[in-house]
C-alpha cells in the first residue's frame, strides 16, 4: 500500500502550530510519508526569504517565534510544488485565498486525495452561509473533513493540554485525520457533523467581540457569562436554520462550548473588541497594531451574518449578534451590549 504525502497549505500562527503536530506524528506512523512540505507564502523577514529561514532555523521567526518546527517540515514558496502528488491536504489560510489557491493545485493533487480544513470561519454568498469544505469540494472534487476547537496556537505550541474536534462525512477519512494530529496534549474526538464543527468555529468569534465589548466596560464575569450563553444559543439557532442536519451535541463538544469559552476569554477578536471600545480605534488600525496586520475574522462574520439575516427578514430572532455587528459597524453606543437582547 503506498503512503500518505501530506501537505500542509498555510503557514501563519496556526498553520505553524499544526505543522509541529504533524510533522511529529507522521514521523512516528508507518501510514505517512515523513516529509511535509508546507506552503508558505514568500515575504522577507529582516531581509531573508521566510521560506529560507524556516527550512534553515526550523522556526517561524514571523508567526511563531520561540517555538522549534520539526526538520521534516519543509517550506516551500510555490503552491504547485509544495502539494504535488498529496494524499492529503490541510487547509489552514484565510478562507478568500481558497479559491486562487485550489485553481492552482487542482492539476497537481493526487486523484486519492482528501483534505482537513483548520480555517475557522465560513464564507457567505447572495444564496447564505457557505462552508469552507463545500467551496473546496466544488474546487477540488475531494473529500473533505474539518478541524476547530478551543485551540489557541501558542498554548498548543508550549505542548499545553487541549482538545479539538474533526467533523467527518466518512469515518475512515476522520480516523485518518485523528492520526495525523492526535497525541496525548492534543486529544481529537470525531463527530459525524461536518458543518457543526465549522459553523460553531466562525460564529463563536462574532460572539467573542460581544465578549471584548462586555470587558472594555468593565461589567464583570457574570455579565460576560450571561452574554455567553446568550450567543451560545444564537449560534444553535442560526446553525439549525441554515443547516438542519446538524446534531446538538457537536455544540458539547471542543469546537462548540470550549471554544466558545476560550475565545471569549483568551483570543485575538475578544481582545481587538475590547481595545475598539477603549481607543475607539477603527478595526484596520487595531489589526495592525494589535494582530501585525492579521484579518479579524469576527468582524467579517459579523457583516456576512448581519446581511444574510436581514436578506432573510430575522433579524428579530438574533437580537445579540445584530447588536455586536450595530456597536462594531453603525455606532451603536458598547452599553447596549447588554440592553439590546
Amino acid at each position: 500500500m503506498s503512503l500518505e504525502r501530506v501537505a500542509i497549505v498555510g503557514s501563519g500562527n496556526w498553520g505553524s502550530a499544526a505543522s509541529r503536530l504533524i510533522g511529529k506524528n507522521v514521523q512516528q506512523n508507518p501510514r505517512f510519508e515523513k516529509q511535509v512540505k508546507m506552503w508558505v507564502y514568500e515575504e522577507l523577514v529582516n531581509g531573508e526569504k521566510l521560506t529560507e529561514i524556516i527550512n534553515t532555523k526550523h522556526e517561524n521567526v514571523k508567526y511563531l517565534p520561540g517555538y522549534k518546527l520539526p526538520e521534516n517540515i519543509v517550506a516551500v514558496p510555490d503552491i504547485k510544488e509544495a502539494v504535488k502528488g498529496a494524499t492529503v491536504l490541510v487547509f489552514v489560510v484565510p478562507h478568500q485565498f481558497i479559491h486562487n489557491l485550489c485553481v492552482q493545485m487542482k492539476p497537481v493533487i493526487s486523484s486519492h486525495c482528501r483534505g482537513i480544513s483548520l480555517i475557522k470561519g465560513i464564507d457567505f454568498d447572495e444564496s447564505g452561509p457557505l462552508l469552507i469544505t463545500d467551496i473546496i469540494k466544488r474546487e477540488l472534487n475531494i473529500p473533505m473533513c474539518a478541524l476547530s476547537g478551543a485551540n489557541i496556537a501558542n498554548e498548543i505550541a508550549a505542548g499545553k493540554f487541549c482538545e479539538t474536534t474533526i467533523g467527518y462525512e466518512n469515518e475512515q477519512d476522520g480516523e485518518l485525520m485523528k492520526q495525523l494530529f492526535h497525541d496525548d496534549m492534543f486529544r481529537v474526538g470525531l463527530v459525524k457533523d461536518v458543518a457543526g464543527v465549522q459553523v460553531c468555529g466562525a460564529l463563536k468569534n462574532v460572539i467573542a467581540l460581544g465578549a471584548g465589548f462586555c470587558d472594555a466596560l468593565e461589567m464583570g464575569n457574570n455579565t460576560k457569562s450571561a452574554l455567553m450563553r446568550i450567543g451560545l444559543i444564537e449560534m444553535q439557532r442560526f446553525t439549525k436554520k441554515y443547516y438542519s442536519n446538524v446534531k446538538l451535541e457537536t455544540f458539547m463538544e471542543s469546537c462548540g462550548v470550549a471554544d466558545l469559552i476560550t475565545t471569549c476569554y483568551g483570543g485575538r477578536n475578544r481582545k481587538c473588541a475590547e481595545a475598539f471600545v477603549r481607543t475607539k480605534k477603527s478595526w484596520e488600525e487595531l489589526e495592525e497594531e494589535l494582530l501585525g496586520g492579521q484579518k479579524l475574522q469576527g468582524t467579517t462574520t459579523a457583516k456576512d451574518v448581519y446581511l444574510t439575516l436581514k436578506k432573510d427578514n430575522v433579524l428579530e430572532e438574533f437580537p445579540h449578534m445584530v447588536t455586536i455587528y450595530r456597536i462594531a459597524f453603525e455606532g451603536l453606543p458598547p452599553e447596549r451590549i447588554v440592553l439590546d437582547i
